[in-house]
This record gives C-alpha cells, sequence and structure tokens, in this order.
C-alpha cells in the first residue's frame, strides 16, 4: 500500500475510505462502499512513472481567506475551506449551460438536463470578484466555460468584465462552431481582450469526433483554426483522449499543432473523465492515464520525445521561488497542483540543412533537473543574504544559468542562453514571447472522477469553479460531486420563452 486516502463512490458518490497501493507495477485505488460494495480503477498504469512524479511535491499555499470554515470532512460543504492547500490559479466560470452539440463524453451533462442555467453578468461580475479578492495572490487568469460559451450573445461583454475585473488572462473553452461560422467573431473576441481559444479537438480524421460529439466535426474546426489565423487569436488545442477511440492520434494531434504553430501554442491533451454523460460501464476499458499518455508519445513521435522529458507541473516551483527572489514585488504564483494530476514538456520543430525535420524535447538541451535544482538553491541563497549580498548571488545566479544548457543540442536558431537571461534579469516579455514562438507546450491534464477521486489531489488543486451562491470549488469536486445541485439551484425550467427572455436581456448590450 502507498497511502490511505478518501475516495467517493461511484454510486452514491458519498465520500469513502480508499487506499492507493500498486500491483503488477500499475497503481490502483480501491474503496468499499457499505451499501454500494467494492470499486478497484486503475489510479496510474505505470508504478514507476508515479514515483517519479512523486519526488516533486508540491508546496502548500493557503488562502488567508477561505469562504468556509473546516468542515466534517473533505469533500463535504466544498468551497473553498480552510483544508484547502493551494490558491486558485485559473478560475473558471460556467456562464451558460447551453449548448450547440450533445456530445456524448460531456463531464458537463450540458444541453439535457431541462433546466436553464445561465447566470446573469452582475452574477457573473459578483464571482469574478469573488476570485479575485483571494488573499494574498489573486487569481490571476480566468476561464468561461459552460455549455457552449460562444451561444451567448454577450460574450464579448463578459470578457470585457474579466479584463475591468484585473484578470490578466482571459479564454474562453470552446467546441469552435461559432468562431468558423461567424466572420469577424474571433476579431470581436480579440477586441475585447480575449486572450487565447482553449478548443475541443479530438483528431485529424472525422472517426474521434463522430464517437466523441456524435457527428464529423473536423472541417468546422479547420474553419475556427483559420478564422483565429486571421484574427491573429491564439490558441490551445484540446482533445479528449478516450482508449481505443483516438488515443492512436496522439502524435498526429502533435504534429498538426506544429503545422499550424503559428496560431497554435499547445495542445492539451484531457483523459476522458467518466462523469456526466459517458457510459460509466466503459471506465477500464476506456480509461487512459498519464503514463499511458506518456508512452503513446514516445511511440508516435519514433522514440523522439521519451517519457523522460515529462514532468508534472510542480515541478516548475524553483522557477516561482528564483523570480520572487529576485523580485519580491510580484506575485508568487505557483502552479503546484498535485503533482499527480498533470505532466508536461516543452517540444521543438528542428530543421536540418537537408530539410529534414525532428522534434527536441527541452530536456534534450536543458539539464532540467540541476536547472530547477540549482534555481531552488539560489533563492535559497538569496533570501537569506543581506540586500548588498542578495544583489550579487542574484548576478551570480542568472550568470551561471547558462552552464545548464547544451547549445549544441539546441534546436537551430533557438539562443536559449540569451533568452533565459533577458527574461530572468530584465524581465523581458519579448524574450519569452520569442520562446514560445518556437515552442510547443505538450500537456496532459488527467480531470478525476468518482472512481479515481483522491482527496490528497482535491485539496491541492489549483483550477477552481467560482459559483453563483459565491463559493470556489475545486474542478473535480465540481464535476463529480456538486455539478447537478449547483445547477438545480441557480436554474429555471427550460423553456423557450426562457430561453427568449435570456437572449432579450444579452442583446440590450
Amino acid at each position: 500500500m502507498i497511502k490511505k486516502t478518501k475516495s467517493l463512490c461511484p454510486e452514491c458518490f458519498k465520500p469513502v475510505d480508499a487506499e492507493v497501493y500498486e500491483e503488477n507495477g500499475k497503481i490502483m485505488i480501491k474503496k468499499t462502499c457499505p451499501e454500494h460494495g467494492e470499486f478497484t480503477n486503475t489510479y496510474w498504469s505505470d508504478a514507476k512513472l508515479y514515483e517519479k512524479a512523486d519526488s516533486f511535491p508540491t508546496t502548500a499555499t493557503k488562502i488567508d481567506n477561505p469562504q468556509i470554515k473546516r468542515n466534517s470532512g473533505c469533500p463535504n460543504n466544498c468551497g473553498l475551506c480552510e483544508q484547502h492547500q493551494t490558491s486558485t490559479v485559473l478560475g473558471l466560470i460556467d456562464v451558460t449551460n447551453r449548448c450547440n452539440l450533445k456530445c456524448p463524453v460531456c463531464f458537463a451533462n450540458a444541453a439535457v438536463s431541462k433546466r436553464l442555467f445561465e447566470p446573469t453578468r452582475a452574477e457573473i461580475r459578483m464571482m469574478l470578484q469573488n476570485l479575485r479578492n483571494l488573499k494574498p495572490v489573486p487569481t490571476p487568469a480566468i476561464q468561461y466555460a459552460g455549455g457552449e460559451p460562444t451561444v451567448r450573445n454577450d460574450l464579448p461583454e463578459l470578457i470585457k468584465m474579466a479584463k475591468d475585473e484585473g484578470f490578466v488572462h482571459v479564454q474562453i473553452a470552446t467546441n469552435g462552431l461559432r468562431l468558423g461560422r461567424k466572420k469577424g467573431y474571433a476579431e470581436e473576441l480579440k477586441e475585447a481582450g480575449l486572450n487565447t481559444v482553449y478548443m475541443q479537438f479530438d483528431g485529424v480524421t472525422e472517426e474521434p469526433y463522430i464517437n466523441n460529439r456524435g457527428k464529423n466535426l473536423l472541417p468546422q474546426k479547420l474553419k475556427a483554426i483559420e478564422r483565429c489565423r486571421e484574427a491573429e487569436l491564439g490558441m490551445v488545442l484540446v482533445p479528449t483522449l478516450v482508449k481505443g477511440v483516438n488515443d492512436q492520434q496522439v502524435g498526429d494531434i502533435i504534429k498538426f499543432a506544429f503545422d499550424n504553430r503559428d496560431i497554435i501554442y499547445g495542445v492539451n491533451f484531457q483523459p476522458v473523465s467518466f462523469s456526466g454523460r459517458i457510459d460509466t460501464n466503459l471506465v477500464e476499458q476506456q480509461r487512459i492515464t498519464i503514463p499511458d499518455f506518456q508512452k503513446e508519445v514516445e511511440t508516435q513521435l519514433d522514440g523522439q520525445v521519451t517519457t523522460s522529458a515529462f514532468y508534472p507541473p510542480s515541478s516548475v516551483e524553483p522557477v516561482t521561488r528564483f523570480i520572487y527572489a529576485l523580485d519580491d514585488s510580484v506575485d508568487p504564483i505557483m502552479l503546484n497542483c498535485h503533482q499527480h494530476c498533470g505532466t508536461a514538456t516543452y517540444v521543438f520543430l528542428d530543421t536540418d540543412e537537408d530539410g529534414n525535420s525532428k522534434y527536441i524535447p527541452i530536456t534534450d538541451f536543458i539539464d532540467v533537473d540541476k536547472f530547477l535544482g540549482f534555481l531552488d538553491e539560489s533563492a535559497n541563497k538569496i533570501n537569506e543574504g543581506k540586500f548588498a549580498a542578495k544583489t550579487r548571488i542574484a548576478a551570480s545566479a542568472i550568470k551561471n544559468l547558462s552552464s545548464f544548457i547544451d547549445t549544441d543540442k539546441a534546436p537551430n536558431g533557438l539562443d536559449i542562453k540569451h533568452i533565459l537571461y533577458e527574461v530572468f534579469k530584465n524581465k523581458s516579455y519579448d524574450a519569452l514571447g520569442e520562446f514560445s514562438k518556437n515552442a510547443m507546450l505538450i500537456s496532459c491534464m488527467h480531470f478525476m472522477d468518482p472512481y479515481n477521486f483522491d482527496e490528497d489531489r482535491v485539496q491541492k488543486c489549483i483550477i477552481h469553479y467560482a459559483v453563483p451562491d459565491g463559493r470556489i470549488i475545486p474542478f473535480c469536486t465540481m464535476n463529480s460531486r456538486y455539478r447537478s445541485g449547483i445547477e438545480e439551484e441557480f436554474s429555471v425550467p427550460y423553456t423557450k420563452e426562457a430561453v427568449k427572455e435570456v437572449l432579450d436581456i444579452e442583446n440590450k448590450s
């Protein structure tokens, strides 16, 4: 046994005791509900990769003003409570449960509840303010989701509102249909302040869309990409991975992203979550875990990007600590979600003199482990030093960053030493942009469902929903336990009259 934790019964959704343990090279989770019996499910499919991620534990950064006092036990009465161990890095607001699709794998079960959930602009402003009022660090980024946020006619106004409330980064989670259909819509959203389109993209052929979305949407996806290209509005592709459906297209999706890297900045793969509308009888058959994803990348990119190139988001905590040691006037925003929530790497596409291309992960030319260790050690020295010593230590540390770089293995034309110097010494956003222009972020975020729910992960979640009753709820508890109750409380019966009234209000903007 590796640890004891709390999980959920997949039948009644009540908290139950659970064990996480290793068996036959896999990590499993087992729990017993007094009413519904025993459940055993795959947690991580590779014990060695689980252990590697476990070597990057997160640092607690509790908020100073939780909305909920300590309760009877996680995940009861989420909101954020005193037991939560991380602050909100990305806030989410469901601006509607209406949708122009009825996807078979929708974790939000949108468009079929016979209820209309559509917060008013006043309610949305209140939710935005709740996220920005968190202390000591206000939430820096917001994502509007749903349902399908683009069915709201006042979405540009909501984007402007988020900027007015101080959010540095605003994005929408969308299927892209309206972006593709409505000429000028991408420009309108960008002018309102939208930074990124976070678009469903399940594959490069029609079959994954027929399975995951109920129809072939590939032509509409390609059209949406063209519309965003015209508007110079950046995109991240978001494939929902289902074993046996599109797991063999991981490499092709990455290659497609590189073919469109003028407008696509990353691919965030999301293994399907068995909550909402999906058939839960196929959990083990269709389950994809983070190691499965990493191995598919290695295989499908011909071994050029191996599993060793991937690190959990928590691994970059030393970067934040170093930056904050250099300048304590900046907000110390930690990507300190639990080490088993996700994985990521930066990949570059390099072309030699003969025109041959190859994929180069950042780990091929930077000794990432030593680099991160050096940043952590340097941050400690700067923090412990007196004022004059701090300046000297900081200058020396920045100068020595290049010692962890093998320029001979770096992609052609990438002056990574100069970029690091400019980013850390001069806080150059242009240099950061130069790095981002050449790099593709390849990541995987495995959101939990009642079958693999782990209280330890929930308490270190950094992606939180703001809801109309004033609470802020971690992503996986929202979708595994609270969504239906909140939508029921703050919705009305779905009728033509109710929809017309909502649209009339939104159109008045």
